[in-house]
């Protein structure tokens, strides 16, 4: 069993998958956290990829937008990205999403002081 510091709470949002040349892939976000993501796509990138990630987590609103992200994993069950780099507003709208999600999971959210991805 893994054991996170951030919990993972199931979803289905639509995102974007910027590579670093810009390239753009369609994305299905399966869990999320306030660090990471667990993801579907027909990239299949390298661990240690750095990658851009637009969420679209709810329906017409603009994208909460990760300017930096990193591949932790990448497999037959999706991709993992870790959070790196979020805009303040962006950091504060995921913060939100996460908690509503545990809410409807049942579970208390707890975030470790100093843990959540770098401001910009």
């Amino acid at each position: 069993m893994v054991v996170r510091k951030f919990p993972r709470f199931p979803v289905s949002a639509p995102s974007t998958l910027v590579q670093r040349d810009k390239l753009r892939y369609n994305a299905l976000v399966k869990d999320l956290s306030l660090k990471g993501c667990r993801l579907e796509s027909t990239l299949r990138p390298f661990t240690g990829m750095q990658v851009e990630l637009f969420l679209q987590v709810e329906v017409d609103t603009t994208p909460i937008h990760v300017s930096k992200g990193t591949v932790r994993w990448s497999g037959a069950q999706g991709i993992g990205v870790e959070f790196l780099t979020i805009e303040a507003p962006d950091q504060e709208r995921l913060k939100q999403m996460v908690e509503q999600l545990s809410i409807t999971a049942g579970q208390a959210l707890i975030v470790p002081k100093g843990e959540l991805p770098k401001k910009c």
